[in-house]
C-alpha cells in the first residue's frame, strides 16, 4: 500500500482537537494497516517525525431510515503522537 491509501482522512472532533496541544493527531486509516505502516505513511505525507501510534477498531453503528435497517461500515482510527522536536502538521494549524 502507498501512503495515500493508508491515511484516508483526518478526524475533526472536539476531542481530537484537544489532543493537538499534546502533539496528538487523529486520522481515519485503512483497516489492514498496522502501526508501523501508519507511522511511515504519516512521516512521508506530512514530513514529520512520529514517536508513537495508537490504533483502535471502531465498530459500525446500526442505522434506520423508515423501515429499512442497516449498519455503517467498521473502520480503524489512529492517534499519532509526534516526536518532541517535530514540527506541527500544517493541515491542523488553523484549527487550534
Amino acid at each position: 500500500m502507498i501512503a495515500q491509501d493508508i491515511v484516508i482522512k483526518p478526524i475533526i472532533t472536539e476531542k481530537s482537537m484537544e489532543g493537538l496541544q499534546e502533539n496528538k493527531y487523529t486520522f481515519k486509516v485503512a483497516k489492514a494497516a498496522n502501526k508501523i505502516e501508519i507511522a511511515k505513511a504519516v512521516e512521508e505525507l506530512f514530513g514529520v517525525k512520529v514517536a508513537k501510534v495508537n490504533t483502535m477498531n471502531v465498530r459500525g453503528r446500526s442505522r434506520r431510515m423508515g423501515m429499512n435497517r442497516g449498519y455503517t461500515p467498521d473502520w480503524k482510527k489512529a492517534i499519532v503522537t509526534l516526536a518532541e522536536g517535530s514540527k506541527t502538521i500544517e493541515f491542523f494549524d488553523g484549527m487550534m
